[in-house]
């Protein structure tokens, strides 16, 4: 099944109710420069109220390890999310686990950090957010088993990736009301769409 990352959690409330939803992970942005940023205090007073087994994602740019050790540590984070050019030992030098960001400008890109679990984003010069989609036919015979799609993905257009048989989906900007607030009904469809079949497709 499609596992399903929320990601842009700045609230309890959207938290809960992506958690409710279905969601397999949240998000929190430790981008200072990000609308949808939250501090390491904010995030610790949500996680500490999520239920188990709830994957919470931190994501860094442009951080050093000891800044991203120790902002998971404060803010109850089972996940680091790179969003910016690391290299292997970059990624093994840290405490905590990390899931490395490739920002596909062209198809042979999708094959960097072939033998890890990674994110695959479109390239926008700004970190995030900008709901650019990457080219799904980069990924026509790929083994993307590893790899977490981000990028304009919506409540409208999930279904279509599913036959790539993607690891995990990530989505933030689509499913929100205004940017830091999701949307309730954005959010179930999502998930439901990414996880389930239509009942009338099931039934027939």
């Amino acid at each position: 099944m499609l596992r399903v990352k929320i990601c842009g959690i700045t609230n309890l409330q959207d938290a809960l109710m992506a958690v409710s939803a279905g969601a397999d992970a949240l998000g929190f942005v430790f981008y200072p420069n990000s609308p949808r940023y939250i501090t390491p205090a904010k995030a610790a007073a949500i996680t500490a109220q999520l239920p188990p087994f709830v994957e919470r994602v931190g994501l860094f740019v442009n951080e050093s390890k000891e800044r991203i050790e120790k902002v998971c540590s404060q803010s109850g984070m089972s996940l680091a999310q790179l969003h910016f050019d690391v290299d292997e030992a970059f990624i093994d030098s840290l405490d905590i686990k990390a899931l490395p960001v490739v920002r596909a400008k062209d198809p042979q890109d999708i094959h960097r950090f072939d033998d890890r679990y990674r994110l695959i984003d479109a390239y926008v010069p700004q970190y995030g957010g900008a709901g650019k989609r990457v080219a799904l036919e980069w990924f026509e015979g790929v083994d993307t088993s590893k790899i977490v799609l981000a990028g304009g993905l919506d409540p409208s257009n999930i279904e279509e990736v599913k036959k790539y048989g993607f690891y995990g989906v990530d989505v933030s900007s689509g499913v929100e009301a205004v940017k830091g607030k999701k949307d309730q009904e954005k959010v179930r469809e999502f998930i439901q769409k990414a996880k389930f079949e239509y009942i009338g497709q099931a039934c027939s």
